[in-house]
């Protein structure tokens, strides 16, 4: 019998490439979806998978209705919670829309699972910006670093890291943590700043935009690939004991270098097109990610496939061929 796996945030950057991935695997994939009244963007990243493997229905983290109908008319082996406000700018804009979301919606789901279907796995997708302004000595971030988020964002995923720690030891739980870095892709929403940036490069040059106005040019951060990441998250909700992971690549790039590489790439130079605008700006900047997933490497053999000038190049590539 094929394993059953439940994905929130399906029709997302991670949830399509995890939904892909399972898929390869023999799951049948299920996914809930919120009602967007543009019907046809929705669901764009997983039309392909629509009726090839995957369902799904309307739903919300924050209608507990449609959580438990979900987990228990499904049953599923795993679910993996993906689904967020994930623009960290964003949060500071919409603050409790984001905490209610990410970590009520997190409170919500653990419950759908813990009453209807409790011998599930269960993953729940945490971020590098739980950990802020706080950085080990040798220049990392890792499971035991001290976490001090610096936006509602990273706020409301320390709820959600440790009301998932609580619900596993208290209530026995096979459920986990993912501490992913930051994982991009051609699928990534183009107002998070990688995406914003090859997209503007690729319209430069191609005459049909002249700037491009970001934030904080020297914001370093570790940047991997989606199709990665959704590796890590089957090893660890498939690991032997219920436990957390940091993911990352462990090499950090600023802004100011990805515009370089990316520019360069199109035989521009980036500083006759970027310039910065303070409405880009955080409330509170971070100024540096860089993880160490020496942990997630050693117990589950897990390593990445892309390198950064790899990813900018796919992404690159993406856009050369949406512009052409």
């Amino acid at each position: 019998m094929k394993k059953k796996a439940f994905i929130t945030g399906i029709n997302g950057q991670d949830g399509s490439y995890l939904a892909e991935y399972l898929l390869e695997k023999e799951y049948k994939v299920y996914g809930i979806v919120r009602r967007n009244s543009i019907a046809e963007h929705q669901e764009s990243r997983i039309d392909h998978l629509i009726g090839n493997g995957v369902e799904t229905d309307y739903g919300d983290l924050l209608d507990v209705s449609s959580l438990e109908k979900m987990i228990r008319s499904i049953k599923p082996d795993e679910i993996y919670n993906i689904a967020a406000q994930s623009h960290v700018r964003i949060s500071m804009e919409i603050p409790q829309f984001t905490v209610q979301t990410n970590a009520l919606g997190v409170l919500n789901i653990l419950e759908a699972y813990k009453n209807n279907h409790p011998q599930a796995r269960f993953y729940q997708a945490s971020s590098s910006e739980m950990f802020g302004r706080s950085v080990d000595e040798d220049g990392y971030q890792r499971e035991t670093t001290k976490m001090s988020p610096t936006s509602p964002y990273g706020c409301s995923k320390v709820f959600g890291y440790n009301i998932v720690k609580h619900y596993r030891n208290a209530y026995k739980l096979f459920a986990v943590n993912g501490i992913l870095f930051n994982h991009e892709s051609p699928r990534r929403g183009s107002n998070f700043v990688t995406n914003k940036v090859v997209k503007a490069a690729v319209k430069i040059k191609k005459g049909l935009q002249n700037k491009l106005f970001l934030g904080n040019l020297n914001a370093y951060r570790d940047w991997g690939h989606s199709k990665d990441y959704v590796r890590a998250m089957h090893m660890i909700i498939n690991h032997a004991k219920p436990d957390d992971f940091v993911c990352a690549t462990g090499v950090t790039n600023s802004v100011g270098d990805m515009c370089n590489y990316v520019f360069n790439k199109l035989g521009l130079n980036y500083k006759d097109y970027v310039e910065q605008d303070s409405k880009f700006l955080r409330a509170e900047e971070l100024d540096y990610l860089r993880g160490d997933s020496s942990k997630l490497r050693k117990t589950l053999d897990w390593e990445p496939h892309y390198t950064f000038e790899m990813l900018m190049d796919e992404m690159i590539e993406h856009w050369l061929k949406i512009y052409k």
